[in-house]
């Protein structure tokens, strides 16, 4: 069977029109930007990668002058939807979940998500989920298919024959190229490529299923594994079976103490807790540490210190989910301590946490809060941390606990900055604030253009429920790791920053402490400027400070 000519509309204006509008609406559904913080989407007016290579790709089918078959227009189509639908997932997913997807976790997720949900709802909830999505990309496919008929039959075959055309399209070519390979300044014009994602994940799959790729891109011991090797009986022996809780400030950075704005506006906040510490009779020694990240991605932060990984490079991050490798949680559990992760501001599905090697997991939904939403994950750093330890009381008869608690109110867009409650039993109802002091943090105005006010106020708020905490009592004697995870982002403190975090020790115990500052920290929450490493050495000097010395990877 002979191929067919390719057909060719030369003289009417409107097919003409319509393939324009074609080509419009195909970027379109191939730029198209996160309408953060909801699963929504926004058109952007940006040049799409890979709308570059398909027009590439058309104008080398027309130059043939032989219609594909309707099979291969329709293939082709899939491949478009899929790049379409992977690129909703890539921009949509890190405002929702606070993290790209992962097809080595999401993959073998999603079947328990979807039953879990249908178990939750009428049958004709599920019934009409299904009929929404298949309503929405079967049109999607009709579109996509016609979109390309039109470019194909009517405005590819004018394009070959026009110099402006191939004028066009190398620059757009050039500009793609540009920015898939980091050009500073294309951003302005040229979307982020979707397909890098697909490939990424790929790539990731196939190191994980090859043990010779994961030897390269991991360390062959971690500190971790080094003490739970060598250090039997002294394991954690400076800590005498005490309480550890770890704290990540969320946005916490160098700038708190250098910034010329921010350092005047939180310096109170700092002595207030300084104070607090002083009258509970605590001590504490500081220092800097290098954050792998800056503005985002907290948890390279938190693995880099459970781990003692360096994880500047978010695939050997996600190449260590993948496997086996002990944490810290797993350290303290050999060492008899039970392991607690608190998480209140995830409230979706996050099977990443098995690898964290907790005993018991904590998110959002497993607190029970009845009061207020506030914030853009409902439940305050105070009340989440008042509320866990009530569901989860620490008595004689309990073994020694470690805690795990990442902070969220100071997250980016920091704002609105929920009341301090000083009577942390109220704190436990389901009228935690005031109502005027309620309304006049619900009716702030977010100004987006100046968000370091709102910054200023939420790490202020963090400083007044951390002096409140440590200002009461513990039920056993504990002692508290305070880090940061990562300098706020760039609108906050400008461009080229240090990526430097503070690091806080409290304890009763000096000498415990003494340890800690023959490692190089100083004494109060002010540390010497001098940065002591990166962050995942502080794995090692906890393990070393605790009880047992440790190797470096």
């Amino acid at each position: 069977m002979k191929d067919k000519p390719l057909s060719i509309d030369h003289h009417h204006w409107w097919p003409q029109a319509r393939a324009v509008l074609a080509l419009l609406v195909l970027n379109a559904l191939l730029s198209f930007g996160p309408w953060w913080p909801t699963p929504g989407i926004r058109f952007q007016a940006l040049l799409a990668p890979e709308m570059v290579g398909l027009w590439l790709l058309l104008l080398w089918l027309a130059a043939r002058r032989v219609a594909p078959s309707n099979r291969t227009l329709w293939g082709l189509s899939l491949l478009v939807l899929l790049l379409v639908l992977g690129r909703y997932a890539d921009v949509t997913a890190p405002s929702l979940f606070g993290r790209p997807i992962s097809l080595y976790w999401d993959i073998p997720q999603l079947p328990r998500f979807l039953w879990v949900s249908a178990q939750n709802h009428p049958w004709w909830v599920s019934a009409g989920a299904l009929v929404l999505v298949l309503g929405f990309g079967a049109p999607l496919l009709v579109l996509i298919r016609a979109c390309l008929g039109a470019l194909l039959h009517t405005l590819a075959p004018r394009a070959l024959r026009s110099l402006w055309a191939w004028g066009l399209a190398f620059v757009a070519a050039v500009l793609a190229a540009a920015h898939v390979a980091w050009v500073p300044g294309t951003g302005r014009w040229v979307s982020n490529a979707v397909l890098p994602t697909y490939l990424k994940q790929m790539k990731l799959l196939a190191d994980a299923a090859l043990p010779g790729r994961l030897a390269q891109a991991l360390p062959p011991l971690t500190p971790v594994e080094d003490a739970m090797t060598h250090h039997g009986p002294d394991l954690l022996s400076a800590l005498r079976q005490r309480d550890v809780t770890i704290i990540f400030l969320e946005s916490f950075g160098a700038a708190l103490y250098e910034h010329p704005q921010i350092r005047p506006a939180t310096e109170p906040g700092r002595l207030a807790l300084q104070q607090a510490l002083a009258a509970s009779g605590r001590h504490v020694v500081s220092g800097f540490f290098r954050s792998p990240v800056i503005g985002g991605a907290s948890d390279l932060a938190h693995l880099s210190v459970l781990s003692g990984v360096e994880l500047s490079d978010p695939r050997r991050h996600d190449l260590l989910l993948t496997t086996q490798r002990p944490t810290l949680m797993h350290l303290f559990r050999q060492a008899g301590y039970e392991t607690f992760g608190l998480y209140h501001a995830v409230s979706w599905p996050w099977p990443e946490h098995v690898h964290y090697g907790f005993d018991h997991f904590i998110d959002g939904p497993a607190l029970a809060y009845e009061g207020p939403p506030i914030t853009f994950w409902n439940i305050p750093d105070q009340i989440a941390l008042a509320r866990f330890e009530q569901a989860h009381p620490r008595g004689p008869q309990n073994p020694p606990r470690l805690l795990f608690f990442p902070t969220i109110t100071s997250h980016f867009p920091f704002n609105p900055v929920p009341p301090y409650q000083p009577d942390w039993q109220r704190a436990l109802t389901a009228t935690p604030f005031d109502p005027a002091e309620l309304q006049a943090a619900l009716s702030q105005p977010m100004n987006w253009l100046d968000m370091r006010s709102h910054y200023i106020e939420a790490v202020n708020y963090v400083y007044r429920w951390l002096s409140g905490r440590l200002a009461r009592p513990d039920a056993r004697e504990t002692i508290y790791v305070l880090v940061g995870d990562h300098q706020p982002t760039a609108n906050i403190i400008g461009e080229g920053a240090p990526w430097d975090v503070p690091v806080h020790i409290i304890s009763h115990d000096p000498a415990l402490l003494e340890t800690f500052k023959a490692q190089g920290f100083s004494d109060g929450l002010w540390p010497d400027r001098q940065v002591i490493g990166e962050l995942h050495l502080l794995t090692s000097l906890l393990i070393t400070g605790f009880g047992a010395g440790a190797t470096q990877p």
